[in-house]
């Protein structure tokens, strides 16, 4: 039986961010894509988790939706093969979160199954207790924890702690100053909120980082609209 979609009443904001996350989870630092084969081989899990993360970038890249299907679906497979050659390393659990979550979003925010939602929180989870300092996981999950209604597991607090933590120790990071900028906006941290919006374009215009460029301005236009 189909499962009849359960839509998640947020504010605007919040669901912006929330889906801007998903977005962000799914980067990768090689811009080339490998000719894909469903013949993994003697593949590595290290490696098969570069090419599913590899796999919904590419899949966030173009704007036909069976195409993007497709590649999240792939990863989806590569993500899940690594976890089964080796559970123990954590990029093979965070490119089953990005997976799941990119095809969660690929109609809009909304969210067809809370079992398919849970599963890719418990992949995420699973990333930062193997590797605690993973990066990615750590923005990913401060993210969600900011913009997640209480509901879901929301923790607005602990979340920003994370995030600044990400900066702590990536000091050009960009979608944890693009989360925190909005979150000292909220609280009326106007000039701290300016400083973040604008060091998260500036970092994302020297990385070259297109998937995030467009955010960035945004971000730092709507706080200077409201600082006028």
């Amino acid at each position: 039986m189909m499962r009849k979609p359960v839509r998640i009443i947020k504010q605007e904001s919040t669901i912006k961010a929330v889906w801007l996350l998903i977005a962000w989870v799914s980067f990768v630092f090689l811009s080339a894509v490998p000719v894909w084969s469903e013949d993994h081989g003697q593949e590595s899990a290290e490696h098969l988790s570069k090419l599913a993360l590899q796999a919904c970038h590419e899949g966030r890249s173009t704007t036909n939706r069976a195409d993007q299907v497709a590649y999240f679906q792939r990863a989806q497979r590569l993500a899940e093969r690594a976890v089964q050659l080796n559970d123990q390393v954590a990029d093979a659990h965070f490119a089953l979160f990005c997976a799941l979550g990119e095809q969660m979003r690929v109609d809009g925010e909304l969210l067809t199954s809370v079992w398919e939602f849970n599963r890719m929180m418990e992949a995420l989870d699973r990333a930062l207790a193997l590797d605690p300092h993973h990066l990615d996981a750590l923005s990913s999950k401060g993210t969600l924890l900011v913009k997640l209604p209480w509901l879901l597991g929301g923790d607005p607090e602990r979340g920003e702690k994370m995030l600044r933590q990400v900066l702590q120790t990536d000091r050009t990071a960009i979608n944890a100053r693009l989360v925190l900028a909005e979150q000292c906006l909220s609280r009326g941290e106007k000039k701290e909120a300016l400083t973040l919006a604008k060091e998260a374009l500036r970092y994302a215009l020297q990385k070259h980082r297109q998937d995030l460029i467009p955010e960035a301005r945004r971000t730092l236009n709507d706080i200077q609209s409201r600082l006028r």
